[in-house]
């Protein structure tokens, strides 16, 4: 059971999800619903899910995010873009100015939901103060997109958040989430899991149902806004032969498991352009990856939900689907 000291506002707004139908989203929309907000969901295939508003919507677009956004008290950016760093050259610079400039139009607040990619190699725990210093492509660009809103919070043009997590698993989270990939979807079908590189080191992973949690109690606190915040998330992380034992006892199976290394996942970028472009953040994987959330916990007061419970309802979500 998580306390929350400092709850989201009791009062109904407008909350309009950028980038809906993928795992935050989808969370995210039923912790919105449950609080009785009215929810809008704008996408490009004009995603729907039962209680929302659907809206089909090109983020790239200036008019459709204007259109998306208009008469919203809370934006969420949740896009997800192909794994291609050219993909995200070419477009998470043109989605990020669009989005500020059409929350700034229609006096939105605006959550973006992030991810550690800027940060770079770290021995360190990663917190809100940890320096930009990205050795990707991906996260030199994630670096300047994070800038981009930041000089707009500094300036004062706009009431924003930005909310990171690690890697994340949970219900939703299907192929944008590699423990469930390698290791979940695996042992659920009675193969041999996967890990990446070196199954001893520690990871911290961020629970998706925590995610959505984390980015309502954000919204509704005044408080929270023109800061970076990290969501909850478990900690000490935890490493991948522990993670696929857990799953392999709520199963009823042997942890068994395969681990890839770099030549292998190298190899296997040549006929597939995803694990092509995951080849460069395989460094995430080469040391124990920290990320720290006290920040959020103290101050809402919040207990990020245990790798134990988290596997186990993760199970039991995709079991019933």
């Amino acid at each position: 059971m998580n306390k929350e000291q400092n709850t989201p506002s009791k009062k109904p707004g407008r909350h309009t999800i950028l980038g809906a139908g993928g795992a935050i989203g989808n969370c995210l929309t039923h912790e919105l619903l449950s609080h009785g907000h009215e929810v809008r969901l704008a996408s490009r295939s004009g995603y729907a899910m039962e209680a929302t508003e659907s809206v089909k919507a090109n983020i790239d677009s200036y008019n459709d995010t204007l259109r998306a956004v208009e008469g919203s008290d809370i934006v969420y950016l949740c896009v997800g873009l192909p794994y291609d760093a050219k993909v995200w050259k070419d477009l998470w610079p043109k989605i990020m100015r669009n989005t500020i400039d059409a929350c700034k139009k229609a006096n939105a607040r605006l959550i973006f939901f992030d991810n550690v990619y800027m940060y770079g190699k770290t021995d360190e725990k990663m917190t809100e103060t940890t320096p930009y210093n990205p050795c990707s492509k991906k996260g030199e660009i994630r670096a300047a997109i994070a800038r981009q809103l930041e000089e707009e919070m500094e300036q004062g043009n706009i009431r924003a958040i930005i909310a990171r997590s690690a890697d994340f698993y949970g219900p939703y989270a299907a192929q944008t989430s590699l423990p469930y990939v390698m290791a979940l979807e695996k042992l659920m079908k009675g193969k041999k899991a996967q890990w990446m590189v070196d199954a001893g080191l520690l990871h911290s992973y961020s629970y998706t149902i925590d995610c959505a949690r984390g980015l309502n109690l954000l919204a509704g606190s005044d408080d929270a806004f023109n800061q970076i915040w990290h969501l909850p998330t478990c900690n000490p992380g935890i490493n991948g032969e522990t993670f696929i034992r857990l799953a392999a006892d709520e199963l009823g199976q042997e942890a068994s498991y395969t681990v890839l290394k770099k030549w292998m996942i190298k190899l296997g970028g040549l006929f597939n352009k995803t694990i092509e472009e995951l080849y460069e953040m395989l460094y995430q994987n080469e040391m124990n990856y920290h990320f720290d959330s006290t920040k959020f916990n103290h101050y809402f007061r919040y207990e990020p939900t245990s790798y134990e419970d988290g596997i186990r309802e993760t199970i039991h979500f995709f079991s019933k689907r």
